[in-house]
C-alpha cells in the first residue's frame, strides 16, 4: 500500500513592496517578512504562495533566490494580481476573492496560513475577511522582528480566529452558512427539525472534509439531487475543483462495469476499439456520485476500494496504473450492513466510505415539510409550462389535508409528489387547479398506491391469516382471537413495509401521537409486539 503523504503546510501571502525590498549584499542586514518567514525555526514552510502586483516582479523574484537560498524545502508559486491602487478596497479584495475562488484548496492533506505581516492594510483587511468567512481554510501568520537582531527571522504569531469573539463577524459567517443551507434544501423552508439538523450536519462536513460520504434513504427521497448540490456548494467554497460525474451503479451490466468506472485502453477486449478514461479518471478533482453503490459486483467493490485508498488503480487491460483523486459521495436504498452480513457487499469498503453517513427520511416522515415542498413543486411545474400555476384555497386545504393524512403513502417519495402536481398542472383550466382537478389526483394516487405500494396497508384476512401464522407458527396462530388476528395482521404488514421500529410506529399511531406532547412509537411498538412473544427482528 501507497505510504500516505505527511500534511504539508501553505502559507499564502502579499508581496511587501516596501518591507521586502532590498538589493546588493546589504539586503540581508534588513528584515524581510516574507524571507523571513521561511527561516522561522518552530515553523516549515513546505509551499508559499507569493502574490504581487504588476509593479513588483523584480522584488518578487530577489525574494524567491532568497527563500530558495535559506529555505531549500520550500516550493515559492508566484502569482500576478492585477490590482493598479492596492489602497481601493473594492479592487483589491475583489483581485484576492477572484484568486481564492480559484484556488485548488486540499484541506484533507495541507494546512493553510495567511501571512498578514506584509501588503497595505487593504490588503491586510482583505485576507482577514477571508478567512474569517471561511473561503479560505486556514489560520492568520503575523510575524515581528527581533529588536536585537535586525537582519534575524524574528517570531512568528499564529492566530485562529475565535469568531465568537467578534459579533459583527460572526453574524456574517452565519449569515453565509444559512445561505449554504438554504442552498443544500433548494430553498424549500422546512420545517422538521429532524430534516434541518441533518442538513446543518452536512453543510458542515461539505464546507470541511473531502473524506466519502454515505447517503442513504428510500428510492425518491432525494439523493442525487443533495449529492449534486453539496458538489456546487463545495464547488462555491474552493474545496473542489474538478468536475461532478454521476453514475448509477444499478445500470452497469457484465463486463462493461469495470470499464464504465475504471476505462480501458485500446485492444483489451473485443470492441474497445480506442482508449477509455473511465469514470473515476474523469472526476479528478472534483466529486464522484456513485448511485445505488449496493449494487457493484464484488470486483468493482475490490478496485473502488483501492482507487479511494491509494487514489490510484489499474484501467482494464493496462499494466501501468492511472491516478485520479475525487472525493466519493455514495448513495443506496439498501442497509449495507445488512449486505455486509449476506456476503454482497464488502466490509472493507463500507468501513471505508460510512465515515460520514446520512439517511434522508422518506417524504411520509416529514408531514409539515409538504405544504413547503407543494409550493415549491408548483414553481417549478410553472417554468416548466411556462405559465404561472396556482391552487385556489379550497383546492390547496383539500390536497393538504389528503397528503399529510396517514393514508396518504407517498411510496415514490418526491417523485411522487412531483407527478402528482405536474399531473394537476397540466389539467387546471387558465393555470388554476380547482378543487375537481385535485380530487381527479387523489383518486389517480389511491389506485397507484393500492396496487402498486411497497408499504403495505390493510391486508386482506387470508394474506393476513398466512401472514401470523408464518411468524407465530400455527399452533399460537389458532389461539388467537379473530380481533387480535386480524389486529396483529395489520400491525406485521406495516412492519415488514418499514425500515425501522421507529418509522413502522409512526404509521400505526399517526392520529393519536399528534394529540400527545411527547411521544414514544417505536416503544408502544415494542411492547405491543411483546404481548405476543415478538421482537423487531421477528417481523421486519
Amino acid at each position: 500500500m501507497a505510504k500516505k503523504r505527511a500534511r504539508q503546510t501553505v502559507v499564502l501571502g502579499m508581496l511587501g513592496t516596501t518591507l521586502d525590498t532590498g538589493q546588493g549584499p546589504n539586503r540581508w542586514m534588513k528584515w524581510r517578512p516574507t524571507v523571513a518567514l521561511c527561516q522561522q525555526e518552530d515553523l516549515v514552510v513546505h509551499r508559499l504562495e507569493l502574490l504581487h502586483p504588476p509593479a513588483a516582479t523584480q522584488i518578487a523574484a530577489t525574494v524567491v533566490a532568497d527563500i530558495r537560498q535559506v529555505s531549500p524545502e520550500t516550493t515559492v508559486r508566484t502569482t500576478l494580481l492585477d490590482i493598479r491602487n492596492p489602497w481601493d478596497l473594492e479592487e483589491t479584495y475583489g483581485a484576492l476573492l477572484d484568486y481564492v475562488r480559484g484556488y485548488s484548496f486540499n484541506p484533507e492533506e495541507e494546512d493553510y496560513l495567511v501571512h498578514i505581516t506584509t501588503g497595505t492594510h487593504i490588503a491586510q483587511i482583505s485576507m482577514f475577511l477571508l478567512v474569517e468567512s471561511r473561503l479560505i481554510p486556514g489560520r492568520l501568520v503575523q510575524l515581528s522582528p527581533d529588536p536585537r537582531d535586525k537582519a534575524g527571522a524574528g517570531t512568528n504569531t499564529l492566530i485562529d480566529l475565535d469568531l465568537s469573539r467578534y459579533d459583527t463577524l460572526a453574524a456574517r459567517f452565519q449569515r453565509e452558512q444559512r445561505e449554504g443551507l438554504s442552498y443544500l434544501k433548494a430553498g424549500i423552508d422546512t420545517r422538521n427539525a429532524a430534516f434541518n439538523h441533518l442538513i446543518e450536519r452536512i453543510e458542515q462536513v461539505a464546507s470541511h472534509s473531502r473524506a466519502p460520504l454515505l447517503i442513504t434513504g428510500p428510492t425518491g427521497a432525494g439523493k442525487s439531487q443533495l449529492a449534486r448540490r453539496v458538489y456546487t456548494l463545495k464547488k462555491s467554497r474552493g474545496t473542489v475543483s474538478g468536475p461532478f460525474v454521476d453514475l448509477n451503479c444499478a445500470t452497469l451490466r457484465g463486463d462493461g462495469a469495470m470499464s464504465a468506472l475504471f476505462g480501458h485502453v485500446k485492444g483489451s477486449f473485443t470492441g474497445a476499439l480506442q482508449d477509455r478514461p473511465g469514470l473515476l479518471r474523469q472526476a479528478n478533482g472534483g466529486v464522484l456520485f456513485l448511485d445505488e453503490i449496493g449494487e457493484l459486483g464484488a470486483d468493482e467493490q475490490a478496485m473502488l476500494l483501492r482507487a479511494l485508498e491509494d487514489k490510484r488503480f489499474l484501467p482494464v487491460g493496462s499494466d501501468k496504473e492511472v491516478e485520479s483523486d475525487f472525493q466519493l459521495i455514495a448513495g443506496t436504498n439498501r442497509d449495507l450492513q445488512t449486505e455486509v452480513e449476506r456476503g454482497r457487499f464488502r466490509e472493507d469498503l463500507l468501513a471505508r466510505i460510512n465515515l460520514w453517513t446520512f439517511r434522508l427520511p422518506a417524504l411520509r416522515e416529514r408531514p409539515e415539510d409538504i405544504p413547503p415542498n407543494l409550493l415549491y413543486e408548483l414553481d417549478r411545474a410553472s417554468e416548466a409550462m411556462g405559465a404561472r400555476i396556482t391552487l385556489n384555497k379550497e383546492a390547496q386545504e383539500r390536497f393538504l389535508r389528503f397528503a399529510t393524512s396517514p393514508d396518504a403513502r407517498w411510496s415514490g417519495n418526491f417523485r411522487d409528489l412531483n407527478a402528482a402536481v405536474l399531473r394537476m398542472a397540466t389539467l387546471a383550466p387558465g393555470g388554476r387547479i380547482t378543487r375537481e382537478v385535485v380530487d381527479e389526483e387523489l383518486e389517480r394516487l389511491r389506485a397507484q398506491w393500492r396496487t402498486g405500494s411497497t408499504r403495505p396497508g390493510p391486508v386482506s384476512s387470508m394474506s393476513g391469516e398466512d401472514r401470523v401464522a408464518e411468524v407465530l407458527g400455527e399452533a399460537l396462530a389458532a389461539e388467537l382471537d379473530r380481533f387480535d388476528r386480524v389486529q396483529l395482521a395489520d400491525v406485521l404488514g406495516v412492519c415488514q413495509g418499514s425500515r425501522s421500529l421507529s418509522e413502522a410506529g409512526r404509521v400505526l399511531f399517526a392520529q393519536s401521537r399528534a394529540r400527545k406532547s411527547s411521544v414514544n412509537d417505536a416503544d408502544r411498538l415494542k411492547k405491543y409486539l411483546a404481548r405476543f412473544g415478538l421482537t423487531w427482528a421477528d417481523v421486519s
